[in-house]
């Protein structure tokens, strides 16, 4: 037993730094798409409320193309499309100039694409939740739309859109191994190449559940800091 823990070591004797920036590389990917995905997802879901036409249809058009994609496609075509792209760019402002697109910043592209779709259909619900009444009050008080959507709107909305977020946000999370696909030195990659050189699957693998177990338990009780933050004064109102 002592010999396999000893797997983990650090240094020349073991995989414990490779499984150590691996980690790293994950904990990034996920901190870094997240609020992308969030912000993007909001915007979508104003302009499917909009009564612009073409911006809900184009709203709509993006949701439903990002959630019906399978998620290691939609990475596929932007890391390879977005490579092929960026060069043809690059052919035509520059001669001889050779551009590729980083593994890392394709993989929080195409993760925030698919995060925003869904959680674009969180905020509309959310959205529906929150009477019409409230906006025409306070547009009657003098409040303008970007201060009711700021005072009256929205922090109704992150408490009504918070669940649907949490979930989607492990979702994300277990998502980001599938970026080791495209060479990215992430936790599973780094996981696989331990294992292929150690011949120990069983070992290296429940180390890599043990520790994705672990960052749901953090990234759970984050969300549970921010749910009672939402929540505060609901109780004494009820």
């Amino acid at each position: 037993m002592g010999e396999t823990l000893g797997l983990l070591a650090f240094g020349d004797k073991g995989w414990g730094d490779e499984i150590l920036a691996g980690l790293g590389v994950t904990i990034s990917l996920f901190l870094a798409t997240l609020p992308f995905g969030i912000f993007f997802g909001f915007l979508i879901a104003l302009a499917k409320r909009s009564n612009n036409r073409l911006a809900r249809l184009v709203a709509n058009a993006y949701t439903t193309i990002f959630r019906g994609l399978p998620e290691l496609l939609t990475l596929f075509i932007i890391f390879y499309g977005g490579q092929m792209l960026l060069q043809q760019l690059a052919d035509l402002l520059f001669d001889g100039v050779y551009v590729e697109l980083n593994a890392f910043v394709a993989g929080i592209i195409a993760l925030a694409f698919v995060f925003s779709a869904y959680a674009s259909e969180t905020f509309m619900s959310a959205f529906n939740g929150i009477p019409d009444g409230q906006a025409e009050a306070a547009r009657s008080l003098g409040l303008g739309r970007v201060q009711t959507l700021r005072l009256v709107i929205f922090p109704q909305l992150v408490r009504l859109a918070l669940p649907g977020l949490a979930n989607l946000s492990l979702i994300l999370q277990k998502d980001t191994s599938l970026v080791s696909i495209i060479a990215l030195p992430d936790l599973i990659r780094n996981t696989r190449i331990a294992v292929g050189v150690t011949k120990e699957p069983l070992f290296f693998f429940s180390v890599a559940c043990m520790i994705y177990i672990a960052l749901a338990v953090i990234t759970s009780y984050f969300i549970g800091v921010i749910d009672r933050w939402s929540s505060r004064g609901q109780a004494g109102r009820s």
